[in-house]
């Protein structure tokens, strides 16, 4: 199966998830190294294998204060989640391949413990396309951050 869903209401399954996230306001994230964030939509693609899956670590991603854990808790924190792609029993790395078409702002970010990835998060700019099942996944969404709220992101 493979959705785009709000965060908080994830089957309890174990999987891949790509996190949107909007930044509104720059901000300095620290990963291998620091860098200044850019505001605009944010992919990060991590895995949910531990118990309760999907739903508790996008639960916990969801939650605005959380002790600071993983590389992607910096953004969460101050950025807007927006939804989340789900792969039940899907690959963190295979989801990010798949937007290998985004550019990485971010050498290293999320993805420091992975041989095969530069990074897990992604920048899906204005004048980038999503693959064609993410597009559909996202807009056949059937909750109140879906479509519209995507279009007034920058």
């Amino acid at each position: 199966m493979f959705a785009f869903v709000d965060p908080v209401r994830a089957p309890d399954e174990k999987g891949a998830y790509a996190l949107l996230i909007a930044l509104h306001e720059p901000m300095l994230a620290r990963a291998c190294r620091s860098a200044l964030r850019a505001p605009g939509r944010y992919v990060y693609c991590g895995s949910a294998k531990g118990p309760g899956g999907l739903r508790a670590r996008l639960a916990r991603q969801a939650r605005a204060e959380k002790s600071p854990h993983w590389h992607v808790d910096q953004l969460t924190r101050q950025g807007e989640i927006m939804g989340a792609w789900i792969a039940i029993n899907g690959c963190e790395c295979a989801l990010n391949a798949e937007l290998g078409s985004l550019p990485i702002p971010f050498e290293g970010f999320g993805g420091s413990d992975c041989p095969r990835c530069q990074s897990h998060l992604r920048l899906w700019s204005c004048d980038t396309t999503l693959p064609s099942r993410w597009e559909n996944a996202r807009k056949g969404a059937n909750f109140g951050w879906g479509a519209q709220a995507l279009r007034r992101t920058p």
